[in-house]
């Protein structure tokens, strides 16, 4: 089965889906068959690749019967990475898109369905914790944890682990952390160097790659493509940044694993 992680965010405007679409193209450049779903029932995957509303057919439709697993995943031009767009959906339907997506054993069952041929799922989420998340996180494995470097962002850290902490007691013993993700990070900004601080201090699970606020993130948006898929190289030190946080997330998964490779001793060598 695929390994299947989770990006979730106590709150919304915090990056996920730009984290979630780049992690997934790092994770496929890395040779990983990579699967990403968008379960934001905004489509946020579908919009930051400028794809309209009634566009692209994908988990709505398999939820309801409407298409199959082939039918619904886009194999797109990327080698190794594939998309389960959220669907066409219209926004009077969401309730209802919600209630299916959160039914007991439907998400995971979904899942199995579209994710044989991968190595790797990455999950998008609505903004919050609520019923789309928990359901998500309910079939996973890991979860990342996404928050904005500002202190008020920091206070709901807690909340964040409280939820993960609930749905491994009461429905996914299988469900792990795999770190904590400093984004929309400012280093030029008062107080965000004590956040960071604070967070790597307070919070062990605190991933050491954090994402900064950058304008290519808004212009890769604009033009629908990853960051790393500007012309120009205009992109380049972005798409590195998910290229070290795709390797530390292997690292941690493959260490919660018990699939930590073994450094080989290396012989006393001398330069000259």
């Amino acid at each position: 089965m695929a390994r299947r992680l989770v990006i979730a965010s106590q709150k919304g405007g915090v990056g996920k889906t730009t984290v979630a679409l780049n992690l997934a193209v790092a994770l496929a450049e890395r040779g990983s068959r990579t699967l990403l779903v968008d379960l934001d029932p905004q489509g946020a995957v579908g919009l930051s690749l400028a794809k309209a509303d009634t566009e692209l057919p994908g988990l709505a439709e398999l939820l309801m019967g409407q298409a199959t697993p082939e039918e619904a995943v886009l194999v797109t031009r990327l080698a190794g990475l594939s998309l389960l767009p959220r669907g066409r959906l219209d926004a009077t339907d969401v309730p209802s898109f919600e209630e299916e997506v959160s039914r007991p054993g439907v998400l995971a069952e979904t899942l199995e369905s579209a994710e044989a041929a991968c190595d790797i799922v990455i999950m998008d989420t609505p903004s919050g914790l609520g019923r789309v998340t928990t359901a998500a996180l309910t079939a996973a494995e890991f979860a990342v944890l996404a928050f904005q470097t500002e202190s008020l962002a920091l206070r709901s850290i807690g909340q964040g682990l409280r939820v993960l902490e609930h749905i491994q007691t009461a429905g996914n013993p299988r469900l792990q952390l795999l770190g904590i993700l400093p984004t929309l990070v400012e280093r030029e900004r008062p107080g965000t160097h004590a956040v960071l601080s604070e967070m790597w201090n307070g919070f062990p699970d605190t991933l050491e790659t954090v994402i900064p606020r950058t304008e290519a993130f808004a212009h890769a948006s604009t033009l629908g493509v990853p960051v790393g898929f500007l012309g120009g190289g205009a992109g380049a030190p972005e798409a590195r940044r998910f290229e070290l946080l795709a390797d530390e997330l292997e690292a941690r998964m493959n260490r919660l694993l018990g699939m930590e490779k073994v450094h080989e001793a290396q012989p006393a060598r001398q330069l000259l």
